[in-house]
């Protein structure tokens, strides 16, 4: 399943991204110059935990248009974006080219980067906003994260709190309508398609995915080896009450852990 998924989240992705950003953001030439202004801002979520950024190794996974990627090499970092999209890989060098900094940026599904072990280890892993719900298994993808960390690497994942999905459509409702617990996989559009002007929504593809609990997420990151350090949780700015976004931090600990079941046979545990 987790193939059907990259095939249609890749068609979708690299159908008038390029152009979602041009009209969002502006020109490489624009955007480059509002991140010269503005750029520590798109790090606020982060800085506080990976302090001053020159001279570190940071991957950013599943990095799209490459703006945080660019604004952390701006302060002196060196980053890898890796990003199935072949029209973000294109917006993203762009950018870095008319800021003048330099991005290494991979073109590949990150379960599936060519020659992997070549990348080295990072001080830190990135992974923000609209991920998680593109992978059938949680395990697979922090796995990749463990792996590309140094001893004592961090892990910075912010991501839509997967409360605010029970909310969703029911600003003028008294209780959810949507299932916290679902699942399943389901059909949705592209994230930069409200971007683009309706008459220029045509051909857009559809992505898949699927939903994940808070435990879900705590649980496999806990299994890679990756000790939870803080679970920000950040309200939504319309209603304060409830959660919009969450950012996660773990540390990579060079520790091999008992099986959460120890009674059970290998068989069973998978």
């Amino acid at each position: 399943m987790q193939e059907e998924l990259v095939k249609a989240n890749k068609i979708a992705w690299e159908t008038k991204a390029y152009q979602a950003w041009v009209r969002h953001y502006g020109t490489p030439e624009q955007l480059a110059e509002t991140l010269k202004q503005t750029g520590s801002h798109h790090l606020r979520y982060w800085l506080k935990y990976i302090g001053d950024p020159a001279g570190k190794r940071i991957l950013n996974l599943l990095g799209s248009h490459g703006r945080k990627a660019i604004s952390l090499a701006m302060r002196g970092a060196e980053v890898t974006v890796v990003d199935l999209s072949e029209e973000n890989q294109r917006y993203a060098l762009d950018v870095a080219a008319a800021v003048e900094v330099k991005l290494d940026y991979i073109c590949s599904d990150v379960l599936s980067i060519p020659d992997e072990d070549t990348l080295g280890e990072y001080d830190f892993v990135l992974m923000e906003f609209g991920i998680l719900h593109y992978f059938m298994d949680l395990g697979d993808i922090f796995e990749v994260v463990r792996r590309r960390l140094r001893p004592h690497g961090r892990l910075l994942l912010t991501d839509f709190h997967p409360f605010a999905r029970a909310w969703a459509s029911t600003y003028n409702l008294n209780e959810p309508s949507g299932n916290y617990f679902d699942d399943s996989v389901r059909e949705g559009d592209v994230a930069f398609a409200k971007l683009l002007p309706e008459e220029e929504q045509s051909g857009l593809g559809k992505v898949l995915g699927r939903g994940w609990t808070v435990g879900d997420i705590l649980s496999a990151i806990g299994s890679a080896g990756l000790m939870i350090r803080t679970f920000e949780e950040i309200p939504s700015p319309s209603d304060p009450r409830f959660p919009e976004f969450y950012t996660l931090v773990a540390d990579k600990l060079d520790v091999t852990l008992e099986p959460l079941f120890p009674n059970k046979s290998e068989e069973e545990r998978v």
